[in-house]
């Protein structure tokens, strides 16, 4: 993240990022995960997950303990607590549901005229966002990022720390059919962990295990699944709702060999 913002001062770049990283060291699997791309493990037709998204809704209490500490971060146009709804002005003196960094649960408050600024955080699910800007809490770079016609800054609330899971694979005989999943939010976006699962079986049974392009080709066919097939309406999935519309990028890792094969 340092030097991404090194290359934004000396070579005039900016963006950013998501990141997903696996590492194999002494027969562990260390997989690191900042933004919203995901891992699973897929062993003996289990579904193991080796990550989780970092959305605005995932990390709402992080988001505003850090906006309570520092509320200059969000100008004079946000607040950081959350409502059911946007407050109109009528609403003024009224009670309203609201929760704040240190709830997991809503209760009652007065509505005050700070309460009619923009939430931090804004929307549900998919659609939720940080200042109405953007819909991941972790990632490389974005420091030029700011609020839509505002001088409000992004960055500080875009973490690059990634959290870590461990995978040992001395515990457990692998199969040459059990297998790391990496995927970015262009395949997940329209694709669960069990479909996932499904594909991969699919796929791995039409091959020999001792093939090495087997896992390629799981890899393309979740490629080519999600993003679906161009139609009039735009790209529709075999069930006919909309393709991912979003950057896809996967990897096959396999975890056993054709000698553990059983």
């Amino acid at each position: 993240d340092e030097q991404i913002e090194r290359e934004r001062a000396s070579q005039h770049l900016s963006g950013g990022c998501c990141a997903l990283a696996a590492v194999y060291l002494m027969g562990k699997f260390y997989v690191a995960n900042a933004g919203d791309s995901r891992a699973i493990i897929i062993r003996n037709g289990e579904i193991i997950p080796m990550s989780r998204e970092f959305t605005p809704e995932t990390e709402r209490q992080r988001l505003q303990f850090l906006a309570f500490l520092r509320p200059e971060l969000l100008g004079k146009e946000f607040t950081h607590l959350e409502f059911p709804r946007r407050i109109q002005p009528k609403e003024l003196g009224k009670k309203m549901l609201y929760r704040d960094q240190n709830m997991n649960g809503w209760a009652y408050k007065k509505i005050e005229e700070n309460d009619l600024k923009f939430p931090l955080i804004y929307g549900e699910g998919k659609k939720a966002r940080v200042m109405a800007t953007i819909g991941v809490t972790r990632g490389l770079g974005d420091h030029d990022l700011k609020v839509f016609s505002s001088n409000v800054h992004i960055k500080p609330f875009l973490s690059c720390f990634p959290e870590v899971r461990v995978y040992d694979l001395t515990q457990y005989e692998h199969c040459p059919d059990d297998v790391l999943v990496l995927g970015t939010d262009g395949l997940w976006d329209v694709t669960n962990d069990t479909e996932v699962a499904g594909v991969v079986m699919e796929v791995l049974t039409s091959y020999e295990p001792n093939d090495p392009c087997r896992y390629t080709m799981v890899a393309q066919e979740l490629v080519v699944r999600s993003r679906g097939v161009l139609k009039e309406r735009g790209w529709r999935l075999a069930n006919d709702k909309l393709g991912s519309g979003d950057d896809i990028s996967v990897f096959v890792i396999p975890l056993g060999g054709p000698g553990n094969y059983t």
